[in-house]
């Protein structure tokens, strides 16, 4: 299989392309060339272009033929639209990368099957990976164009830990400050290693049946976030020191944090997803790395790693600035002493 990967270095692509490497595929991969944490292993073609300028796609694509594209960078309508227009007639299939975060958002029920109705008003990220999704759905239907979707959910990797907040925040766990966690922290979570999830999506490139098809991949064990946090401070050897905060405030204490909406719009709903679909059609599927593993690896990483996960202020500002909201309001239901 000679596969086009779009992106290649990022937490999750990093894992699939040295995956597709170690399967024996002829793996190539399409970015901008800058330095990356992730370097690509050896045996993989770098091609230099920009996802965002047609002329860089179009010679690409002109110079050589592969069986299967993969972009990771793909994350509206317009891109879905541009790669069906350039694509068609020219790869054996085309596997987008789009996100469990569409599901229906409140959960109505769980496990997350593929064919639970998607829906998300309150994430602007999720609404844009739905129309890709609809334009590719319907470039299937009406030109036969070869797509397969792929929907992580919340993946992470040795080097990026998957918290609001990041670094800063394992960090306050670290040092034993308080942290908050949205809602009151009893939610069901799931989060996927993105070494697993790779055994999952290599063995859907070349899958001729998979086209047509869309897939979540994630891990079987699902964990309350109060749980998240507590095996992260076991690894550490500190007592959490967790407050709870309704997820509904975090726009309104910070704005300007990235994570506010992305929280309410998806972290905060229960997410446990039936993975029975993609171990039917890739029977190598079956994740292994269970969160303590993660949490240790992640651990290891940051001893070996400390200038690249030092604690950024400007977040740990936001977390301390949610950590005294959560006071504020304890406070204001209080009752006076009597």
């Amino acid at each position: 299989m000679k596969v086009l990967y779009i992106g290649g270095t990022g937490t999750i692509s990093s894992s699939c392309v040295a995956e597709s490497v170690r399967q024996g595929q002829d793996v190539y991969v399409l970015n901008r060339g800058k330095t990356s944490k992730r370097p690509l292993p050896a045996g993989v073609t770098p091609i230099t272009g920009d996802v965002q300028d047609p002329a860089s796609l179009a010679e690409v694509f002109e110079g050589t033929a592969f069986d299967s594209v993969v972009n990771f960078l793909s994350f509206g309508a317009g891109d879905a639209a541009a790669m069906v227009d350039l694509l068609d007639g020219r790869v054996g299939q085309y596997v987008h990368i789009s996100s469990a975060s569409i599901y229906h958002k409140p959960v109505r029920q769980w496990p997350v099957t593929e064919s639970t109705t998607r829906r998300n008003p309150y994430l602007a990220y999720a609404r844009d990976k739905i129309a890709a999704e609809d334009v590719l759905h319907r470039a299937y239907e009406e030109r036969a164009f070869p797509v397969t979707i792929v929907r992580p959910s919340h993946t992470y990797d040795d080097a990026n830990p998957p918290l609001p907040g990041d670094w800063t925040a394992w960090d306050r766990i670290a040092r034993g400050d308080e942290l908050v966690v949205p809602g009151d922290g009893t939610s069901l979570w799931t989060l996927t290693h993105a070494r697993d999830l790779a055994v999952g999506l290599a063995g859907l490139i070349g899958n001729w049946q998979a086209i047509g098809e869309d897939f979540h991949i994630t891990s079987d064990e699902s964990l309350t976030w109060d749980e998240i946090y507590g095996i992260i401070a076991r690894t550490e050897h500190v007592e959490p020191r967790l407050v709870h905060l309704p997820s509904e405030f975090l726009p309104t204490v910070a704005p300007d944090w990235f994570w506010s909406t992305l929280i309410l719009g998806d972290l905060a709903h229960t997410a446990v997803f039936d993975n029975s679909k993609i171990k039917r059609f890739v029977p190598a599927f079956n994740p292994t790395i269970t969160w303590s593993e993660g949490a240790r690896r992640l651990h290891a990483w940051r001893s070996a790693n400390p200038e690249q996960t030092r604690p950024d202020a400007e977040t740990d500002e936001v977390l301390g600035r949610l950590v005294a909201a959560h006071h504020a309001a304890l406070a204001a239901i209080t009752p006076p002493a009597r």
